[in-house]
């Protein structure tokens, strides 16, 4: 054989992945609502409603 064909590939196989993680993940979702970002641009809205409404 030549020297080529002597050599073999080898790769790494990843390493495995936890099969707990996945559902410990999904546990510890709290409960849906808006973040403080998302409130903060609610309230600026309702004000701006609300001015636009006093000037009519």
């Amino acid at each position: 054989m030549t020297s080529a064909r002597k050599h073999k590939l080898r790769v790494k196989a990843p390493k495995p992945r936890n099969p707990l993680v996945a559902p410990a993940a999904q546990r510890k979702a709290g409960a849906h609502r808006k973040s403080r970002s998302a409130q903060r641009q609610a309230e600026e809205r309702l004000l701006r409603k609300a001015l636009r409404e006093d000037e009519h």
